[in-house]
């Protein structure tokens, strides 16, 4: 996390990127994503528009793994709007799909493998999900005008990205807020040290702050833990949401 933002930032390469890219786009939701501005590092994080996304894979490798679901819930200022949440199981596709497509991992083995442990999605469950082009566009049908919001961003913004340009052959630069980040921030400090790592993680980042106990590893639950933890680090971060965003981009 940047505490601040400059012509030179992620975030503000990551806009010159997606305008660039907005010109050779298909039509759809992803030219949307990348044409609609988002708010610029001198908004109020009262008024700043953010989705909070969570994606659950069969591991941490955009390249080799594989998309089973996804969850976003669109944060408004300092309001959670459960109105515009949504979320989807993915198909995985076949090997010879993979393949031919050039789709998500295609040196994955096409099973869920060892990470259904984790997150409870099995083969049988995933089978009926949505095929990953429709489960991307309905994300980001829900992501133009917003910022990316997540817990450790970097598996969503490289998952999403990875996707984008198997589909469509167009990266996905996305502007992002980590409550990862923000707690490291919270509890060790600009410093970053006297902690436990175990500390940022999202449930007990969560329990920092007094809040409910949630059922993990499900997309759209996480997605909606995410935020509520956002709302909770704002507050303390910044009275009344008078921060502003430049303060806390990733």
């Amino acid at each position: 996390m940047r505490m601040f933002t400059t012509p030179f930032s992620p975030a503000a390469r990551a806009a010159r990127r997606r305008g660039r890219l907005a010109r050779s786009a298909p039509p759809g939701p992803l030219l949307e994503v990348l044409s609609r501005r988002v708010n610029g590092p001198d908004t109020p994080l009262r008024k700043a528009k953010l989705l909070a996304v969570d994606i659950e894979t069969t591991g941490l490798n955009p390249r080799t793994d594989l998309v089973l679901s996804m969850g976003w819930v669109p944060v408004d200022g300092l309001t959670i709007r459960l109105a515009g949440a949504g979320g989807c199981l993915v198909r995985p596709p076949s090997s010879k799909g993979r393949r031919a497509a050039g789709s998500q991992g295609a040196r994955a083995s096409g099973d869920v493998g060892q990470s259904a442990a984790v997150h409870g999605l099995t083969d049988d469950v995933v089978a009926a999900g949505l095929p990953l082009d429709e489960a991307l566009d309905l994300l980001l049908t829900a992501l133009p005008g917003r910022i990316l919001l997540a817990h450790y961003a970097a598996i969503e913004r490289d998952f999403l990205a990875a996707a984008s340009r198997a589909l469509h052959g167009i990266d996905l630069p996305l502007t992002t807020v980590d409550t990862l980040e923000l707690q490291r921030l919270i509890v060790a400090g600009p410093e970053g040290a006297g902690f436990r790592p175990g500390k940022l993680r999202l449930g007990a980042a969560r329990e920092h702050f007094g809040l409910p106990r949630y059922r993990a590893h499900d997309a759209l639950t996480d997605a909606l833990a995410c935020a509520e933890l956002y709302l909770a680090q704002v507050s303390q971060l910044g009275a009344r949401g008078d921060l502003q965003l430049g303060r806390i981009l990733d």
